[in-house]
């Protein structure tokens, strides 16, 4: 198969970045893969909103800048986070125009929240389901785009470089190009090739490498490894942000319900075991502090008194504004028997986003040739070392907005598909897969799984030492090996691909982690508790 713009996920970035190539290149087919429904992705369990300068009057683009620079403790790219924030009111507008419906007062005007990090009143949001929304938006919008085909189902396994066409590549090879990729069709279980002028990687996050996650089963890293593996670069993967309010359910691992953060900027409190407000004690901001800032101070609170969650107040809140505003929390919290008006949510830290990803510029080129990345996947420089909250929808708007004019010009300049093989013009390969046969036994993959969850959550979480993350990297080796042997004598499945991606993402968080000498945002090393003097990013 060729197409002229692929796409890999399905999320907001995906979906943004094929809608608009769409309308500018009627004659040119865009294909968008997704490995499961079109719309479970990260986007969908975005809850709390997206967050933009919409009110002149009492914010501005300085004030979001700055508290994206303070959320991001010195590692942020200040041409990127301005380049985001002032674009990002634009894309905004956009998507409401596409259909996003966001919620109103009685007088028509957006009603804003405030979250975590931020100065100023200036999320948007739909009820608690703002991703769901915007989701539904772009789904509905690409239905009327006749050269877009959406193929759900279908598991990319590697991108195709110069390697597969049998030369050396490694990190130093200039000019590593991208032709495609090699997919597995789950409908027919064979493994396909797809040939395209321009491939965008827009397969969100990695929370599945830990234990507890508010992310879907999808996120597990495809495609960060799959860039690794072709020897593009990859930084500051050490920059796990863990949702400080994750619902807890005792006995319940996996995908995590969120609270989101819009709670406590309508005026929840966070109290401990003794039922005592402690987050005074931690941060002048108290429960709107950044989010690295309250899931360091929730995890102390926890290993101090011994539990596995804190609370959650909103018993003091006014419940017909709380049951509008967060309807599937209140019905959540309902059906596992917690009343919010006169019972406390126990909650507790949960991975909920990669900081770092994929590197992209400020066009989300990457190190490959024809290859771009948007969304949770890249490394923009925007985050730095600790996301703002609900700056990561508006990012994925500004760079699939930016992917697409970049890769527009790129495909209107070429008369054919780039020539493979160095200009020789050899075909690519089919997938070889002489010699395997099929697993005889699901318990080696799954158990891998498992041992990973409970060793990053242990050993390279909220809070790390030298000596976890060497163990860490020590049982990471050895997952390797055997999933390595496995998947060369094996037949490939998603299952098989979802754990050998996941070892490979935990291995770069691990490896991260052990390069930075410091503490800075989200990596807290308490053999290194104070900053160094020497801004850097780890680049893998």
């Amino acid at each position: 198969m060729k197409t002229d713009f692929l796409v890999i996920g399905s999320g907001i970035a995906g979906l943004t970045y094929a809608l608009k190539v769409a309308q500018d290149c009627p004659d040119k087919t865009i294909t968008i893969l997704t490995k499961a429904q079109s719309d479970e992705t990260n986007t969908k369990y975005a809850q709390g909103g997206v967050a933009g300068v919409m009110d002149m009057d009492h914010d501005s683009f300085e004030k979001h800048i700055e508290d994206t620079l303070i959320a991001g403790d010195g590692l942020c790219n200040r041409k990127i986070v301005e380049i985001v924030v002032k674009e990002g009111v634009e894309r905004i507008k956009e998507i409401i125009e596409w259909g996003a419906k966001f919620d109103k007062d009685k007088e028509g005007e957006y009603t804003l929240g405030k979250e975590g990090g931020h100065s100023e009143f200036r999320i948007l949001h739909h009820k608690d389901v703002t991703g769901k929304e915007m989701e539904r938006t772009l789904l509905a919008a690409i239905k009327n785009k006749p050269n877009i085909n959406l193929i759900s189902h279908c598991f990319v396994v590697d991108i195709i470089t110069q390697h597969h066409l049998g030369f050396l590549v490694t990190k130093a090879t200039p000019d590593i190009v991208c032709y495609g990729v090699y997919v597995i069709n789950m409908q027919t279980n064979k493994i396909e090739k797809i040939i395209s002028k321009i491939i965008l990687l827009a397969t969100g996050g990695n929370g599945q490498a830990y234990r507890t996650t508010t992310n879907p089963a999808i996120a597990t890293g495809d495609g960060v490894a799959m860039m690794y593996r072709a020897k593009g670069r990859i930084e500051n993967m050490e920059f796990i942000q863990f949702h400080p309010t994750a619902l807890y359910e005792p006995g319940i691992a996996g995908q995590s319900f969120l609270i989101t953060e819009a709670v406590r900027g309508d005026g929840a409190i966070l109290r401990n075991n003794k039922g005592e407000a402690f987050m005074e004690r931690y941060d002048e901001r108290k429960d709107l502090a950044p989010r690295d800032i309250v899931a360091r101070a929730i995890d102390n609170e926890m290993k101090v008194a011994g539990t596995e969650h804190i609370f959650l107040d909103c018993r003091h809140m006014d419940m017909e504004k709380f049951v509008h505003h967060f309807p599937n929390i209140y019905e959540k919290c309902r059906s596992i028997g917690i009343d919010v008006s006169k019972q406390m949510i126990p909650v507790a830290p949960a991975a909920h986003y990669s900081c770092g990803g994929i590197k992209a510029d400020e066009w989300g080129r990457t190190s490959i040739n024809n290859l771009y990345a948007c969304g949770e996947c890249a490394s923009t420089g925007l985050h730095g070392a600790n996301r703002l909250a609900s700056n990561s929808l508006l990012e994925a708007m500004v760079f699939a907005h930016r992917c697409y004019l970049d890769s527009v010009k790129k495909v209107k300049a070429l008369t054919d598909f780039p020539s493979t093989g160095e200009g020789r013009g050899e075909a690519v390969p089919d997938w070889n897969a002489a010699g395997t046969t099929a697993p005889k036994e699901m318990i080696l993959i799954t158990q891998s799984l498992k041992e990973l969850q409970l060793l990053m959550s242990d050993y390279v979480g909220i809070v790390r030492t030298n000596v976890r993350l060497a163990r860490a990297m020590k049982r990471l080796d050895l997952l390797h090996e055997e999933t390595e042997a496995l998947y060369q004598d094996t037949e490939i499945s998603p299952q098989l691909c979802e754990v050998r991606n996941l070892i490979t993402v935990g291995y770069l968080i691990t490896k991260g982690a052990q390069l930075r000498h410091e503490s800075r945002g989200l990596h807290f090393n308490t053999d290194y508790p104070y900053k160094s003097d020497r801004l850097q990013n780890i680049v893998l």
